[in-house]
């Protein structure tokens, strides 16, 4: 029974409505208001460009396999034999033949024992480091990480330090207290883990991998890499940058995503079958999540049968040559040393007025602001793709060069 009169103490509380207005104008205030934008076209480059319709210089589809004539097929095909959707978590009735086909070949490319699905990265992340990490962890993470690795420690209840970003002193520092701390414990409980990305997501910049798998081993620790903006693009069998610096069978977990180079969705995690028997039975992301529709999970296994080929090697080929014609031209010192290019600009007035500036001579060029970036480093994030053309290439240039402050 609902009474005629709420009584309440103090203030009254605001309806969620007006919450809601407050905080957004909070955020408006501050510049960092977001809009979700259409974008009403297939993943892919055009070939030329206007005002209504631009040159997308904003996209993780690297190597354009997001609308690739076989990956799509492949995805039809099983929406056909399998439905639209999976029906269930993997543990009841959702594991479908494409799930097990696409973690084989996941397993094979990567070179480890095994593979599992998510239905996202993010899921990845926060299943695998809450499954593997407790009170009485220690988690030492990149200052820059993806905002998936962050909330994965911190849910897991693990102890977090950071050591700040690439700074291989300060990491040593981390691993020789949290080492010496566990020693001192008459049980000697608790893990160390060592967390980062391989090419992190919003500097377009590398780990010094060789120097963090000595160090881990120096200390007795685990390593777990995210190598999702570096899959499909690094190596002589474009696995990534373990597998390009041959550190696979030192990295214990490697994790990836399905919705960038290899243009489908959701992501993974490889390593020991060990490793991959226990997520299924504690990773809670894995456990309490409809498994990935059918049609994802052929399409990313169609993906890495291109990515492995002479067409996937030729695609990585061209994608490179983009980023050296736009590190060139933009004069960048040094040179850009991924597909991710960023131009930091400040303010986050001064990201969205360049970013619009741009659009208005056709290039989508987003503007990343806080809390993504530190506040004082909003920025122009390019990514290039393999279908870019060198003539569009040197288009942004000139529409960037000719950028009023």
């Amino acid at each position: 029974m609902i009474p005629d009169r709420l009584i309440t103490l103090g203030t009254a509380m605001p309806s969620l409505s007006e919450f809601c207005h407050h905080q957004l104008e909070a955020i408006r205030k501050e510049g960092l208001l977001r809009k979700l934008r259409l974008f009403p076209r297939a993943q892919e480059v055009l070939s030329t460009a206007s005002v209504r319709d631009p040159i997308a210089f904003s996209s993780n589809d690297y190597l354009g396999l997001a609308n690739h004539p076989v990956v799509k097929e492949a995805a039809i095909k099983a929406i056909r034999d399998y439905g639209a959707g999976s029906g269930a978590s993997r543990l009841l009735s959702g594991t479908l033949p494409p799930h097990q086909a696409l973690e084989s070949a996941l397993a094979r490319f990567k070179g480890t024992e095994a593979a599992l699905a998510f239905v996202s990265g993010y899921q990845s992340a926060v299943g695998t480091l809450t499954t593997l990490l407790s009170g009485q962890d220690t988690v030492i993470s990149d200052r820059l990480n993806h905002a998936c690795l962050i909330d994965g420690m911190r849910l897991s209840g693990a102890q977090v330090r950071v050591f700040e970003h690439n700074d291989l002193d300060h990491l040593e520092m981390l691993l020789k207290q949290a080492a010496e701390e566990r020693a001192r414990r008459c049980d000697s409980s608790g893990v160390i883990l060592v967390v980062t990305e391989s090419v992190f997501s919003m500097d377009g910049d590398l780990a010094p991998l060789t120097e963090m798998v000595d160090l881990k081993h120096q200390y007795g620790a685990w390593l777990m890499v995210d190598e999702a903006h570096a899959t499909g693009m690094f190596g002589k069998h474009r696995r990534g940058r373990v597998d390009q610096l041959q550190l696979g069978a030192q990295v214990e977990i490697q994790m990836g995503t399905l919705g960038k180079a290899l243009g489908a969705s959701g992501g993974f995690i490889c390593g020991s079958a060990a490793l991959k028997e226990l997520l299924i039975n504690r990773a809670r992301t894995f456990i309490f999540s409809t498994s990935p529709c059918p049609g994802a999970a052929a399409a990313a296994a169609a993906s890495l049968q291109i990515l492995t080929s002479n067409q996937g090697a030729e695609r990585t080929k061209r994608l490179w040559q983009r980023v050296r014609e736009l590190s060139e031209g933009l004069r960048l010192s040094p040179a850009a040393v991924s597909p991710i290019i960023p131009l930091i600009v400040g303010s986050p007035e001064a990201a969205l007025r360049s970013a619009s500036q741009l659009e208005a001579e056709g290039m989508l060029v987003p503007a990343i602001r806080y809390p993504t970036v530190p506040r004082d480093q909003a920025r122009l994030r390019l990514t290039l793709s393999s279908e870019h053309t060198s003539e569009q290439v040197d288009q942004l240039v000139r529409a960037i060069n000719s950028l009023n402050p």
